[in-house]
């Protein structure tokens, strides 16, 4: 029996399409409609992939933020191609974009810093990326 898919139409503008699921899913997601797999190459050419935060989007592309210093910013600085996968189950939906990422500039970085709460900028400030903490005290050092 053939079953009946309803398929995309290949005109549809990618990003007038995306714009309509995330509506979607942002209404029925439990938790975090904004959360995607972000997949980095190392310098030593290793995958590696992790969830992070969609802060914003337009026609001109995915926004998220990272420390530079972290294991996720020195790959991206190494090799800018990366790929998001958004996976919203409760629409039975998952977008995958593959692209080069490009840094923002300081101006907007520094904007959304500083909307972020006092002790999660505190703590993005003091630790020392992807490192680890040996010690609890070396942390509070820092601050």
């Amino acid at each position: 029996m053939i079953e009946n898919i309803n398929l995309l139409n290949p005109s549809t503008d990618p990003f007038i399409l995306f714009n309509k699921w995330f509506a979607e899913a942002s209404k029925k997601e439990i938790n975090d409609p904004n959360a995607m797999n972000l997949s980095t190459i190392s310098e030593d050419l290793k995958p590696s992939s992790r969830i992070v935060l969609l802060k914003g989007y337009s026609n001109d592309g995915f926004i998220f933020y990272t420390n530079s210093k972290s294991k996720k910013g020195k790959s991206i600085y190494n090799n800018p191609n990366v790929s998001l996968n958004f996976h919203w189950k409760s629409i039975l939906r998952q977008v995958r974009i593959e692209g080069k990422a490009i840094q923002i500039s300081d101006r907007e970085a520094d904007e959304y810093y500083n909307t972020r709460p006092m002790k999660s900028r505190i703590g993005a400030w003091a630790s020392n990326q992807s490192e680890e903490l040996v010690q609890r005290e070396n942390l509070q050092d820092n601050i």
